[in-house]
């Protein structure tokens, strides 16, 4: 019987690429698994069929051979359905499968790299600005001093795993193959420890809390972080330790609002500051300072102050201070001081040259109504 056309079994186009090769095989695999179908003839036929053309699609030589030349290109090179030739099928599975049964043939005997850490840290302003220096106090877990971080009670040492040989892997049957897992003994280690630590109960690690110096450069903001290394947690086995992450968390300013390297800040102003000009003190992060405000300046004004705001961290010009004029309307007015008021605005009344904004607004609105009744 003819055999079919590889690309066909497999369902994808001859452009398809290594990963479309492999989901297609996979999922053929797994509705067709002899495990899934026991007794069904056919679905096993299936199965040994999309093995067959996986085992030549999924090696670039192979598929090289067949592109060029058909199955006349690859009839020494394939399993012919069964299960000898080339690569074997347990090599196979475990190419495709072994993210799920914990095959691969990759080992995690031996000691392994502890945990990172992340330490969220609250910061006030000024101190992100200016840079300092704190201190925290961080739960981890350490090397056992007691068994110097080997498990084993001291004097007796790890023994060789009886059921791997050490390898930290096993080799378990799935139907009429064999696939590579973690050993179930050992957990992949390949050694036991048949006499416990009494500290760290065969661990080789405990919990304590660690007080670390943690120097916070000038400029950070929310979201940058810095990295301890080997302050993390402690690897099994007598493994290497982790790192530690600081994450930095500006808490909110009550006058200013940063914004990159620039800082924003609303100053309220009087009407008669406003009006006839003058300076006023504004507050920086470096102390007070005179801004000098021009007559006649209206609400809403933005001053920059040059080289006020924020030196950036990974270098660069230090940022500006911008400073918006609110004018504020006065309250609780005595009688006098509405008097006066009063007096100021008929004196401006009739005389557009004063209030040149309120005198466009109304035009615009006259014209604006003028045009929807003409």
């Amino acid at each position: 019987m003819a055999k079919r056309d590889y690309y066909e079994v497999l369902g994808v186009e001859k452009n398809a690429s290594d990963s479309e090769i492999k989901k297609a095989f996979r999922r053929i695999a797994m509705k067709y698994h002899p495990d899934r179908n026991p007794d069904n003839k056919d679905a096993e036929d299936k199965f040994k069929e999309a093995q067959e053309a996986y085992e030549i699609l999924g090696d670039q030589e192979k598929k090289s051979a067949y592109d060029r030349f058909g199955h006349a290109g690859v009839d020494g090179n394939s399993g012919g359905g069964g299960f000898g030739g080339g690569a074997g099928f347990g090599d196979v599975f475990g190419d495709v499968f072994g993210d799920i049964f914990g095959g691969g043939g990759r080992g995690r005997s031996g000691p392994q790299r502890g945990s990172d850490l992340r330490y969220d840290l609250q910061l006030d302003l000024e101190d992100a600005v200016k840079g300092k220096t704190v201190q925290i106090d961080v739960p981890t877990m350490s090397h056992c001093d007691t068994c110097d971080g080997s498990g084993a009670r001291k004097g007796s040492s790890p023994v060789t795993c009886d059921t791997c040989g050490g390898a930290g892997q096993v080799r378990m049957s799935q139907g009429f193959f064999s696939v590579q897992q973690t050993c179930p003994q050992c957990r992949g280690r390949g050694q036991m420890i048949s006499d416990p630590c009494g500290d760290c109960h065969g661990q080789g690690v405990k919990e304590e809390r660690k007080t670390l110096s943690v120097k916070i450069p000038a400029g950070v903001d929310t979201g940058d972080r810095i990295r301890l290394a080997g302050k993390g947690e402690a690897g099994p086995q007598g493994g290497p330790t982790g790192d530690l992450y600081v994450q930095m968390h500006v808490r909110d300013h009550s006058i200013f609002v940063r914004d990159g390297s620039n800082l924003h800040c609303e100053v309220p102003i009087s009407f008669a500051q406003a009006a006839l000009g003058g300076e006023i003190e504004v507050p920086t992060l470096s102390g007070k300072v005179k801004l000098k405000v021009p007559a006649e300046t209206q609400s809403g004004k933005l001053f920059r102050l040059r080289g006020k705001g924020v030196a950036p961290v990974r270098g660069g010009a230090t940022g500006d201070l911008l400073c918006r004029v609110v004018l504020e309307t006065p309250v609780n007015l005595n009688s006098e001081q509405r008097k006066l008021l009063e007096s100021f605005e008929n004196s401006l009344a009739g005389n557009s040259k004063h209030s040149p904004r309120t005198t466009s607004w109304f035009d615009g609105v006259k014209k604006f109504f003028d045009n929807l009744t003409g």
